[in-house]
């Protein structure tokens, strides 16, 4: 029984290494491309309808927390899909992979915005900032699992998270366009070096 115990752990430590040593193609570009359709729509609603969708700065960080988790599950659902579609058998070790990678980040993030929202409202034009950053380093973290072309992605969003920490803080506070701008061009270019990367593949 040990013997089989042992086999199977083997086995399963191989479909890891399989897992971890081939390129993801879970993400689609049309599912990314969505998620920035509805980026550029929260922010041309916020910019339209300040009185409503920006009575305060929580107001606006709300509605965006909103769009990323109605984003997330959009892209989680059709990932699966891809992933099983694309990999096989090797489909829940592929998502499960990526889920380690990204996981800490999203906590991170999480942690980082409940604190400010909940006990520090006067730091809220940190927040736009600190997530783009840490979209960027979730998709350096995978570098190995994804395209390369995505480290693009990656670069424009750690120089957004910067330039927009430093307009936050010469403003002493964040505006629809810090959230809006930086994550509507992000998700357009994931989407496209997705679809390029694609395309590669599919005439390999």
């Amino acid at each position: 029984m040990n013997d089989l115990n042992r086999a199977l752990v083997d086995i399963a430590n191989i479909r890891s290494q399989m897992a971890a040593g081939t390129v993801f193609q879970g993400f689609g570009p049309a599912v990314i491309g969505v998620s920035g359709v509805l980026a550029f729509l929260t922010m041309a609603g916020q910019l339209l309808w300040p009185e409503l969708l920006v009575r305060s700065e929580a107001t606006m960080l709300w509605l965006w927390i909103g769009v990323a988790v109605f984003s997330f599950l959009l892209i989680a659902i059709e990932t699966r899909a891809r992933a099983r579609r694309f990999h096989g058998g090797l489909a829940d070790e592929m998502v499960q992979n990526m889920v380690l990678q990204f996981m800490p980040i999203g906590f991170a993030g999480a942690a980082v915005g409940a604190v400010i929202l909940f006990y520090s409202p006067g730091d809220f034009w940190l927040l736009p900032g600190l997530w783009q950053m840490l979209v960027a380093l979730g998709l350096f973290a995978s570098q190995r699992s994804l395209p390369q072309q995505i480290m693009l992605a990656a670069a424009w969003y750690f120089l957004s998270g910067v330039v927009v920490m430093i307009l936050g803080a010469e403003a002493g506070a964040a505006s629809v366009l810090m959230m809006g701008v930086p994550f509507t061009i992000g998700q357009f270019m994931l989407a496209g070096l997705l679809h390029v990367a694609e395309r590669r593949e599919s005439d390999v």
